[in-house]
């Protein structure tokens, strides 16, 4: 059984300079509202868990995985198909159209209010893992941005490890959310498919 989370990223053969601009502006625009002291991460790692456990405990477990977690889910979607683009892993910027940017999930989940809570303490391992993760990913990002501004390209290497990355991201995500039961694998790679993945293209 593969994990029931998988996100792919189909990159384009030539990176628009244009595009690159606008990611420089963003993240700069991010980090003067704190974004780089890391608040935003730590609010998004609080709510998640915090919006599931007061859905389950106030219309059911159900009712929370067939209405309130696909829209949880949908929002997280957002955010991943948007990592992917400041990731320099996708050229358009997520507004409603296709960017390149698939996610498949099969719900497995069997949410409960504590379990739900308790996902703040056992989520940390592969969060810090991704934190750390994340330092090598912004030195990466600045390898590739120098590499697009020469010849609108990103080496393969690079794009390799920021596929790890969005995969990481998006398994930690569901788990996180309680979408999912099964805890995210300490890993970089993909795996096909399974009957029953519900497909998401962002």
């Amino acid at each position: 059984m593969t994990y029931p989370v998988q996100i792919e990223a189909t990159s384009p053969l030539r990176f628009d300079r244009i595009q690159l601009a606008l990611r420089l502006v963003i993240a700069i625009a991010l980090g003067w509202v704190g974004v780089s002291a890391g608040w935003l991460g730590c609010a998004l790692f609080l709510a998640l868990p915090v919006i599931a456990a007061v859905a389950i405990s106030t219309r059911g477990a159900q009712a929370y995985l067939d209405d309130i977690g696909p829209k949880v889910w949908r929002a997280v979607s957002w955010l991943l198909a948007f990592s992917a683009y400041m990731l320099l892993l996708v050229d358009r910027f997520p507004t409603g159209e296709p960017t390149g940017v698939e996610i498949q999930i099969r719900p497995e989940a069997r949410p409960a209010t504590g379990t739900a809570l308790l996902r703040l303490i056992t989520s940390i391992p592969s969060g810090f893992v991704l934190a750390i993760l994340g330092c090598v990913s912004s030195v990466l990002f600045v390898i590739g941005a120098v590499t697009i501004l020469v010849d609108e390209r990103v080496p393969t290497w690079i794009v390799g490890f920021q596929r790890g990355m969005l995969r990481w991201q998006a398994r930690l995500a569901a788990y996180h959310a309680s979408l999912v039961d099964e805890y995210p694998p300490f890993s970089f790679e993909a795996a096909p498919a399974q009957p029953g993945d519900h497909a998401h293209t962002a």
